[in-house]
C-alpha cells in the first residue's frame, strides 16, 4: 500500500514538472506588437516593434499597392525592431504586414496618408477647341502632388482662373479620388479663352482653349465679272455675304465654302473657296460660248446661299473658212470678239469629219493670233470628197462636200 502512494506522488511530480516547462516555453515563444500607431504622414519613418522571443528572429512581410517585401528584425532591449524601407513609407496606402513564423501567426496593417502640401501641378485640358453658343464644353483636370509624387489628401483646395475677352473669373474646386477636374462651358461668343489653376501657392502653366463660331446660318453670294461675253478668258468671281452663326460671331477662317454652277445643258460645274474675315470668294473662267449660269453655295452639310443667275452673251458672230493645198489645209478665221478685236489666244475649235455620211474624226485646236489651221495628211485622208463640221465659241458651219485629191 505504501509503495502505491509513492508511485502516485512521483507520477504527480513529473506531470507538474512536464506542465511547469510547456508554459515557460510558451512563454518564451509568446511575440506581441508594441507599437500602438497605426497611421503615419508619407515620409515619415515607421518602425514596428514587438516583444522578443527566444526563437529566431522572424522575418516580417509588408505588402502595399506598389508591391511586396521582406523584412529582417534587429533587436534593442529585448524588442524586435523592423525599420520600413523608404520604398514603402514614400507611397500612401495601406501597408498590410505579418509576421513569419509556424509557431506564430500575428499580422496587421497600418495607414501611410498624403501631406497636406502642394509641391508639382499635372494639368490637362481638352478639347482645346469647342463651339460658341454655351452648349459646348472643355475639361479641365488638376492633379496636384506633394513633394513625393504622392496624390494630396481629398478636398484640399483648387482654383480655378480663367479669362475670356475683356472677362476674367475664378472658381474654387476640391480635389476627390485624387484629382479636381471642372467643365468649362464656352460663351456665346467666339474668342480665345486663358486657363490656368493654383493649389497651396503652386500655379500651373497657362493653357489655351479656342471658342469658336458655332455652325453657319444661311448667307447671299453675289458675282462680279468684267463682262457678261463668253469669250473663254476672262474670270468671273463669286463673293459669299459675310458668314455668321446663330449668335453672330463670324465664322472661322478657312471655313470651306462649296460654288456649284448648273448651265443651260444641266451639266454642273464646281468651284470652291473659304472664307477670311467670314467672306469666301471664288474665280472661274467664262464659258466660250453663249450660256446661262444658275449659282447656288454650301457650307457643306450646314447651311446654303440664295440661288443666282448669269447669263453669258455669243461673243463672235460669224467666222470663214478658207481651203487650200488641194483642200488639204483649212483656215478657220479671224475669230473676231464683241469689239471686233481678236479673240484671245487658246479659243477652242473643233473640226468633224465625214466620209459617205459617217464621221471619220475629230480634230481640235486652240487659236493662235486669231486663226486656227488644220492640216490633213494624205497618209491619213486619202483622196475623195469628204464633208465637215466646224465648232467654234458656240457656232458651228457645215461644208457639204469638199474633193481632196
Amino acid at each position: 500500500m505504501q509503495l502505491k502512494h509513492t508511485y502516485l506522488f512521483l507520477l504527480g511530480l513529473i506531470l507538474l514538472s512536464s506542465f511547469a516547462v510547456m508554459k515557460q516555453n510558451e512563454t518564451a515563444n509568446k511575440i506581441e506588437l508594441l507599437t500602438i500607431q497605426s497611421d503615419y504622414e508619407v515620409g515619415e519613418t515607421i518602425v514596428l516593434k514587438f516583444s522578443a522571443s527566444k526563437i529566431n528572429k522572424p522575418l516580417l512581410y509588408c505588402s502595399n499597392s506598389y508591391g511586396s517585401t521582406l523584412i529582417a528584425a534587429s533587436t534593442e532591449n529585448d524588442t524586435l525592431v523592423y525599420n520600413i524601407p523608404e520604398n514603402i513609407t514614400k507611397k500612401i496606402g495601406v501597408v498590410n504586414w505579418t509576421l513569419l513564423h509556424d509557431a506564430v501567426s500575428l499580422s496587421g496593417h497600418f495607414n501611410i496618408n498624403p501631406k497636406a502640401e502642394v509641391a508639382s501641378i499635372e494639368t490637362y485640358i481638352g478639347p482645346p477647341s469647342i463651339e460658341a453658343g454655351g452648349t459646348d464644353y472643355t475639361m479641365l483636370v488638376v492633379i496636384p502632388s506633394d513633394s513625393l509624387d504622392n496624390p494630396v489628401p481629398t478636398n484640399t483646395s483648387v482654383n480655378a482662373k480663367f479669362q475670356f475677352l475683356a472677362s476674367e473669373e475664378k472658381e474654387d474646386m476640391f480635389t476627390k479620388n485624387l484629382i479636381a477636374y471642372k467643365k468649362i462651358h464656352s460663351k456665346k461668343e467666339s474668342g480665345r479663352m486663358l486657363v490656368s489653376s493654383e493649389s497651396l501657392g503652386i500655379n500651373s502653366k497657362e493653357f489655351t482653349i479656342n471658342v469658336s463660331a458655332a455652325i453657319p446660318t444661311d448667307f447671299t453670294i453675289s458675282a462680279t465679272r468684267p463682262h457678261a461675253y463668253a469669250d473663254g478668258n476672262q474670270i468671273t468671281t463669286f463673293s459669299t455675304s459675310i458668314i455668321r452663326d446663330s449668335h453672330k460671331n463670324l465664322v472661322s477662317d478657312g471655313t470651306f465654302v462649296t460654288f456649284f454652277i448648273t448651265n443651260s445643258e444641266g451639266n454642273i460645274l464646281k468651284t470652291t473657296g473659304t472664307t477670311i474675315d467670314g467672306i469666301a470668294t471664288s474665280k472661274i473662267i467664262h464659258p466660250d460660248y453663249k450660256d446661262t449660269w444658275s449659282i447656288k453655295a454650301y457650307v457643306d452639310g450646314m447651311s446654303e446661299s440664295n440661288i443666282i443667275s448669269l447669263n453669258f452673251k455669243r461673243v463672235i458672230e460669224d467666222f470663214d473658212i478658207a481651203f487650200s493645198d488641194k483642200n488639204r489645209t483649212l483656215t478657220i478665221g479671224p475669230l473676231q470678239s464683241f469689239m471686233e478685236q481678236m479673240i484671245p489666244d487658246g479659243l477652242h475649235v473643233k473640226l468633224n469629219i465625214y466620209q459617205n455620211n459617217t464621221q471619220v474624226q475629230t480634230l481640235t485646236k486652240t487659236s493662235f493670233n486669231g486663226y486656227v489651221t488644220f492640216k490633213l495628211k494624205p497618209a491619213i485622208y486619202k483622196d475623195g470628197d469628204y464633208s465637215f463640221s466646224v465648232e467654234a465659241a458656240g457656232l458651228s458651219k457645215d461644208i457639204k462636200t469638199k474633193k481632196l485629191w
